[in-house]
């Protein structure tokens, strides 16, 4: 008598854990899109929800697509369960997308936020003081209680990403 063979399917089942390490071994090697791939399986795992979507907008961000990037940041800073250096660091990086893509108010807010957190951090003293000086490009010219409203709505956006209340 042979003793029965059973086929089993040799399918592994990959952590969260182990999609990040790959996620971050293929963004090493260049490999954004494939990586992108590995940090949104990553996602699932509530644990590494903030650090593999600040990859993903890493990735965006290294292959020039801004918008996308921003938007990795934001759902990164939304997963943040409040630890002031790593909103700090996903801050500075949306800031400087943003900054990338010319939107100039979003940006200051940004900076703004991290010197509030971190008045020391990086260049931020220096980015805020250049964008100050400049003029956002708006087509069209709005008035000034237009403009306060505008920015009074970018505001309230990021208190909402950041858990705050006004």
């Amino acid at each position: 008598m042979t003793p029965e063979r059973t086929s089993e399917p040799s399918e592994t089942v990959i952590s969260s854990a182990e999609r990040y390490e790959r996620g971050l071994a293929l963004k090493n090697a260049g490999l954004h899109k494939a990586a992108i791939e590995q940090f949104e399986m990553a996602t699932a795992d509530q644990a590494l929800t903030l650090k593999a979507y600040a990859q993903i907008g890493l990735c965006f961000k290294l292959t020039g697509h801004y918008e996308e990037a921003v938007a990795a940041f934001q759902k990164a800073l939304k997963a943040s369960t409040g630890s002031s250096k790593e909103t700090v660091q996903i801050l500075y990086v949306l800031g400087r997308s943003l900054e990338s893509l010319g939107r100039v108010t979003e940006t200051l807010e940004a900076y703004r936020w991290i010197r509030r957190e971190d008045p020391g951090y990086r260049d931020v003293a220096d980015r805020i003081e250049q964008l100050s000086s400049r003029r956002p490009v708006v087509a069209g010219k709005k008035s000034h209680a237009e403009e306060s409203t505008r920015v009074g709505g970018v505001l309230k956006s990021w208190y909402g990403l950041l858990g705050n209340s006004e």
